[in-house]
């Protein structure tokens, strides 16, 4: 009986690994949204680090988290790095592309409470009196993120 037993669950562990292992290796997220703005003035907002504390999600989670930058003021070279509660975690973004008004990309490296890295792209199209902005992120996951 007990045979039986660790047989079956040696099965469903098989079935399960295999399951997880044929998940994507990559991931893509996508969001867009429009704002009440010109492309030039949005653009602004991305391209320099200095000004996400006023918009960024991250900001909000803790407000006494750490923040530094290196490199370029704004555009491409741009670092900023942040050291916060388990919520936050710490890491580095650095700005590897800019297209005025049109592109930006960045390098997103997590450290903290896990590693990993990730490519954020924001890109902004005007639409009317609005620019729409979409913030995408891609990157790849391990076996283990997947289950």
């Amino acid at each position: 009986m007990i045979r039986k037993i660790l047989i079956a669950l040696a099965g469903i562990a098989v079935v399960f690994v295999a399951i997880v292992a044929m998940q994507p290796s990559e991931y893509r997220v996508a969001r867009t949204v429009r704002i009440s703005a010109s492309a030039p003035a949005v653009f602004a907002q991305v391209n320099d680090f200095h000004k996400w504390e006023a918009w960024s999600p991250w900001a909000k989670l803790d407000p006494a988290m750490k923040q530094t930058y290196e490199g370029a003021p704004a555009g491409i070279g741009a670092i900023y790095r942040w050291a916060g509660n388990n919520e936050v975690g710490e890491g580095r973004m650095t700005l590897t592309e800019s297209r005025p008004s049109e592109l930006v990309r960045i390098t997103l490296e997590f450290l903290k409470p896990f590693a990993g890295t990730s490519i954020a792209e924001f890109t902004f199209k005007p639409e009317g009196n609005q620019t729409a902005v979409t913030w995408s992120m891609t990157g790849k996951v391990n076996f283990m993120a997947k289950v």
